[in-house]
């Protein structure tokens, strides 16, 4: 989860957010280069007092720089365009889990398991142990195997919700009447935290989102779905 005064992205928990991770470094640098030439580009012509005739009609020069920035969005466009097909991707899920936003709570299913379902509230701070995060912590976690394809599908009973983890790369809508789907493959175990990302009423800063991601042989002994 992120910590206080950090200024890059969580780290990644999935090949996914990997992928976002490599392609927001490599569009950093093209937005730090092109602020470096323009804000020397500026400083120059602030403090040169001198005209070069060579460069006052110039149309070699408007060539590039009106194919240069071209160049430019193609390659920041294919490696986007590469990472939004692989997020649509379903590659044969191994399980499903149903997610359901309501005003202010989440309600899972595991529909592979007998039709398993529970709610899962936030914890008041009264009854936070030590240890645990305010706002973040939730009576039921989602308790999920690692390394494992496994497919969300997400809506809501009430109103706009939005599941969301960041060290996942997830963020996906929760619309009434629609069911909405995305899959990851968790890389390695821990507890991970994410919240509502949509602005669905009074209580909306209220409902986390809490996943406890386990080897898959701890996941099939069956003990971890007691709640």
């Amino acid at each position: 989860m992120a910590h206080a005064a950090q200024v890059g992205l969580q780290d990644a928990t999935s090949p996914i957010m990997e992928e976002l991770i490599t392609f927001h470094d490599h569009a950093l640098m093209i937005i730090f280069l092109i602020c470096f030439l323009v804000l020397y580009a500026l400083f120059l012509t602030l403090t040169t007092k001198l005209t070069n005739t060579n460069i006052s009609d110039a149309q070699e020069m408007e060539t590039v720089w009106t194919i240069l920035p071209a160049i430019i969005l193609v390659l920041i466009a294919l490696p986007s365009l590469r990472i939004l097909y692989m997020t649509d991707e379903v590659n044969d899920p191994s399980l499903t889990i149903k997610s359901i936003g309501h005003q202010w709570y989440w309600t899972y299913e595991y529909t592979d398991y007998g039709g398993l379902i529970f709610n899962s509230y936030m914890l008041p701070p009264l009854f936070l142990e030590p240890g645990d995060l305010r706002l973040l912590d939730v009576d039921n976690r989602v308790v999920l195997p690692i390394e494992t394809p496994i497919r969300m599908m997400i809506t809501s009973q009430d109103v706009l919700h939005s599941w969301a983890v960041p060290t996942l790369g997830l963020k996906t809508d929760a619309v009434p009447g629609r069911l909405n789907q995305t899959t990851f493959t968790a890389t390695r175990p821990g507890v991970y935290y994410g919240q509502c990302s949509e602005i669905c009423g009074a209580n909306h800063s209220f409902m986390p989102i809490v996943l406890e991601l386990i080897p898959l042989k701890i996941f099939e002994m069956g003990p971890v779905f007691t709640l």
